[in-house]
């Protein structure tokens, strides 16, 4: 089962693996021993899914521990080191004890694993488990070990295998506990664990206290996050309880942490008739920007239901190229700090001479980095000479991909932007010519040039078909352009040149 990407469900793969599940479910017709009805559904995950192995545990009666009842695929005994499980002890454990799904690719660096050598050594690479809970409590654990990765979709499997196999369970056991007596033997359990506390509180069970009607998913391992971007999530949850959220899945990726979550039929409205009503998640918006995230919406066809993403990366991760900004203007800092971040880049707070650096007044920059400069000219025809020492030239409508490539060009010692300016190529047109250039520059005609300079037509003419042979020019606007460009026109010059003659 390919590991999905999108951020979103994949619906073909999920319809296909429902099916199989329901073939599972159906072998349990009629079954009232638990042992049985756990060892089916052992062997239906081995033989469906192609799952190494898979096991069920029950909770026992005093709700302090599971036992194990059904092993299917590579293990098949019940009486190993694994046959009980104190509640909350490990990731089975953790899983009955919170109620919160829970799927991993990467076994082998799960913290919570007692014997990473043996995973790598089978090949064990994906884990998936899930809470059997009828009746408002967890009575198991299903949990399935795999050699290929599975994709989040799994768990959409397991919750509806996982909903027939706990209500067939119940009815086996004759068994039903109060919500109540669950929250007093979870809260003792609390009470008992105090001396080896956890170093942090996970940001799933965080959320699972303030969504508590509504089914939670994990995916990934957790880490501990900062706290702007734990409060950014919890905020995320309060809107989210408020607007009646049925589904939410919080998954740790490679470079961020997303949080993926699907409101009622309230949230299409919000998002659509925002000509008169802000969306509420509006306040978030900015700060998921400011910390080099994004939120996206997207409403159903029939407006019934929206779902949400919301994507943070982890503090001080690399996501790139690493970058500087070091702007005068607060609003330019802004911007190219948020599209530093659509770019894919790393922005660097520490002075680093390796690091390439972006600003919009290079004059007087003590570094030895290079140089990107952010041009504010809008009108290219203005004057404006590039500053020495600058290894880009950008301007206000660059877009994410052309900042990362000219971040990536300059990290390599090349230029971007602009040809470099030379003693060469300033020697290239004398000072007549310059003059001339700078008239053309301000629209003047060939003979409002002669006049201006007090030379005759056929003289400018002389000039400027020497500028073209110079600038390997065809026409006189491509030798414009260049020297407009990369600014080889002589403030100076423009300066003291004389003003063009009234018509």
């Amino acid at each position: 089962m390919p590991e999905s990407h999108s951020g979103f469900l994949d619906s073909t793969q999920l319809l296909f693996d429902l099916q199989q599940g329901n073939e599972i479910a159906r072998s349990l017709s009629g079954c009232l021993e638990p042992e049985t009805i756990a060892r089916r559904v052992t062997e239906g995950m081995v033989a469906e899914f192609g799952c190494a192995f898979a096991r069920i545990w029950l909770v026992e009666a005093d709700r302090t521990s599971l036992r194990l009842v059904a092993s299917s695929g590579m293990y098949t005994r019940i009486d190993g080191s694994f046959a009980r499980v104190p509640m909350g002890a490990f990731k089975v454990g953790k899983i009955a004890q919170n109620g919160i799904p829970f799927l991993s690719n990467a076994l082998a660096d799960e913290a919570w694993v007692r014997d990473r050598a043996w995973a790598i050594a089978n090949g064990i690479h994906g884990f998936a488990g899930y809470p059997l809970t009828a009746g408002g409590d967890v009575v198991g654990v299903l949990a399935v070990f795999s050699r290929q990765g599975m994709a989040p979709e799994f768990l959409e499997v397991l919750q509806s295998l996982c909903a027939t196999v706990a209500i067939a369970l119940e009815i086996a056991l004759h068994h039903q506990q109060e919500k109540q007596a669950w929250q007093q033997e979870k809260q003792t359990w609390q009470t008992a664990s105090q001396n080896n506390p956890p170093t942090f509180s996970p940001l799933s069970e965080q959320l699972a206290s303030l969504l508590v009607n509504v089914r939670l998913t994990l995916v990934g391992t957790e880490i501990p996050l900062s706290a702007p971007l734990t409060c950014l999530f919890l905020r995320a949850a309060e809107i989210l309880r408020e607007l009646q959220c049925v589904y939410c899945r919080l998954t740790y990726g490679t470079a961020q942490v997303s949080l993926e979550a699907m409101a009622s039929s309230l949230m299409p409205k919000l998002l659509h008739d925002s000509a008169h009503s802000a969306s509420p998640f509006d306040e978030l918006l900015f700060a998921a920007t400011c910390l080099g995230g994004s939120l996206q919406s997207y409403a159903g066809t029939e407006q019934r239901a929206a779902q949400v993403l919301l994507s943070v990366p982890y503090p001080g991760c690399v996501l790139g190229p690493r970058l500087q900004i070091q702007c005068g203007l607060p609003v330019l800092q802004m911007a190219f700090t948020h599209l530093a971040y659509l770019a894919g880049l790393t922005v660097c707070a520490a002075a680093d001479d390796s690091i390439p650096v972006l600003t919009d007044d290079p004059v007087g920059l003590e570094t030895h980095s290079p140089i990107l400069w952010v041009s504010t000219q809008t009108q290219p025809m203005l004057r404006q000479s590039v500053p020495k020492r600058i290894s880009a030239k950008i301007d206000l409508t660059i877009a994410p991909t052309q900042l990362r490539a000219a971040v990536e060009a300059v990290t390599k010692g090349e230029t971007w932007g602009f040809a470099p300016k030379s003693d060469s190529e300033l020697k290239k047109l004398s000072e007549r010519e310059q003059e001339i250039m700078t008239l053309l520059a301000q629209g003047l005609r060939d003979r409002d040039i002669a006049i201006t300079l007090h030379i005759s037509d056929r003289t400018v003419k002389f000039h400027i078909n020497n500028i073209l042979a110079k600038l390997k020019a065809k026409t006189r606007f491509q030798a414009l352009y260049q020297v407009t460009r990369n600014g080889w026109i002589n403030p100076e010059i423009l300066e003291r040149s004389p003003s063009p003659p009234s018509s």
